[in-house]
């Protein structure tokens, strides 16, 4: 009588895990790509915080970029053109630039999102 109870207990766990096992499914798909795309506001300068921009870089005196390639708003710079950090005092006056990189070319003050490498903002006099 006990091997017949230890035979029914074990095909009750036999059909159990058999039953479990069936209703496994396992889909498999394609690797979706992923991006992150950061979106912020453009950045908006009155025209005094542009001239206090450009007149205290320019006084920096920084290694002007090479004009390799055209640079205008929206493009991106080259990873070979150094960017430097805004001036404190610059940051302390405009605080909406202060998480920008600069470069100077053609006498003008580039700004660009380190995040990105786009140019957000171009200085001149």
């Amino acid at each position: 009588m006990t091997h017949f109870r230890h035979a029914a207990i074990m095909a009750t766990l036999l059909a159990g895990v058999s039953a479990a096992s069936a209703q496994t499914t396992v889909i498999t798909r394609e690797p979706v790509e992923s991006r992150t795309v950061v979106t912020t506001e453009p950045l908006r300068l009155t025209p005094v915080q542009r001239q206090t921009v450009y007149r205290t870089i320019v006084r920096e005196r920084v290694a002007p970029a090479r004009p390799t390639v055209e640079y205008r708003v929206g493009t991106r710079v080259p990873e070979s053109v150094e960017l430097y950090a805004v001036p404190q005092e610059v940051a302390v006056e405009v605080p909406a630039i202060r998480s920008y990189k600069y470069m100077v070319v053609n006498n003008r003050v580039v700004l660009v999102d380190p995040a990105t490498s786009e140019i957000v903002e171009e200085l001149s006099e």
